[in-house]
Order: structure tokens, then sequence, then C-alpha cells
């Protein structure tokens, strides 16, 4: 290969590194500068219950798990922010490229994600490791902190108009809200009659010494279907 063609080839990866490589690490260090927001809203907010809440049966406090995580005990659930360490772009054929706000940029359409799951809290503090959790939520956030999430409940309905939404502690305090509201209104559901009408030895030990058999909370799996079930 010639020295020219080596040169031009060099001159693409500066470009690229200058450009892709710079504005997903612009993404990244500004989603973590908000996933701090984010820890400081949910002590806000927990605190706030607690100072209402007498009863010191109902759970309301926080682990903090790292600059990445944080772990949020509301009543019987426990809900688990967590902050995506990749940056993520755009499928090509999302609807949002045909936006203004997209159009005008194509690196608005890098975003770092902040995931919220939801699991049963006696899952965590008996460390009941093959229970299930499931994703409610999750926060898109770009370069510019323009945002929109996708979710179950008005999670999934309130925050779509991301050319125009840009986060502050106003949303970041209302998602949190409304993610403790929607974990707060789904409650166990009683297995099917046939999941236990056979059993092993080992299954009927294990249950009496750590109920280790499966328990899941009665949420969805996708964030784009279920759009009647808001709270």
């Amino acid at each position: 290969m010639k020295e020219k063609e080596l040169n031009k080839n060099r001159e693409h990866l500066l470009k690229l590194l200058l450009d892709k490589s710079a504005i997903k690490q612009d993404v990244a260090d500004d989603c973590e500068k908000v996933f701090m927001s984010f820890k400081k809203a949910i002590c806000k907010e927990l605190d706030a219950l607690k100072l209402k809440i007498k009863d010191p049966r109902i759970r309301l406090n926080y682990e903090d798990k790292g600059e990445h995580e944080i772990h949020a005990y509301i009543g019987s659930d426990v809900l688990v922010f967590n902050l995506h360490r990749n940056v993520f772009k755009l499928p090509d054929n999302d609807p949002l490229w045909g936006t203004a706000y997209f159009r005008s940029n194509e690196n608005n359409g890098y975003f770092g994600i902040i995931n919220i799951f939801n699991f049963l809290a006696e899952s965590f503090l008996q460390h009941r490791m093959n229970h299930s959790g499931y994703l409610i939520g999750r926060i898109f956030i770009n370069h510019e902190r323009h945002f929109y999430v996708e979710g179950k409940g008005h999670l999934g309905s309130l925050f779509r108009d991301t050319q125009n939404s840009v986060v502050n502690d106003e949303f970041i305090a209302a998602i949190v809200q409304l993610s403790f509201a929607y974990a707060l209104q789904f409650d166990l559901h009683i297995p099917p009659f046939d999941y236990f009408s056979e059993i092993t030895v080992e299954q009927i030990q294990l249950m009496g010494e750590s109920l280790k058999l499966q328990t899941a909370k009665r949420l969805g799996f996708k964030m784009k279907a279920d759009e009647s079930d808001n709270i």
C-alpha cells in the first residue's frame, strides 16, 4: 500500500477518534453527573417519605453500590438504578432520526442509558439468587442532556419529547417518584396451580431452608408494549 493511501487512512482514523470517540466520552461523562443527581434525588425522596411514615416495618432506605448503581428499598420492593457503562447510537430505523433535532447533528443520536429494575426486597435481603427482577424503565441521555424515557406506566408516556426535554432536577425527581409508584402498585401474583403440581425432594428442602423456588413480580418485559397499563 502506498504512503499516500496510508496517510489517508490515518486521517480517517484521526477523524473517527476526534469525532466519535470524543462524543462518546462526552456522553459518558455527562451521564455520570446525571446519575449522581439521580442518587441525590432518590435519597431526598426516601428521606421525605420517612418523615411522614413512622411504621418501622415499612422499608425506606437505600444502599449506594458505587459510581454506577444504587438500590432504593421502598416497602416490599427494591428498585435498582444502574448506569450502563457503554454509550449507544440510535438504530438507523428509529423514528427520532426523522425529527429536526436529530437530522441537524448525528452526534445527538448517541445516548447513555440509566436502567431501572424492580425486584422484591426479600430477594436481595435473603440472597435468593434465582429470583427474577424486571426492567421497568430506562432513561436515554445525550451529550446535550436531552433525554427521553422508555418504561412502564407513565414512565413510558410522559418523557418522549427529546428535542425539547433537557434533564434537570425536577425531571429526575418526577422519574424517581413514578418509578416508586409503579413498583408499589404491583404485587406478587399467585402462580398457576400446575406450577407446583410436581416437586422434587430437593426443591421442598430448599424451600424450607431459604424459599428458593422462583418468585417474580407481575411486570412486563417490553418497554414499548402494554401501552394501556398507565397508572
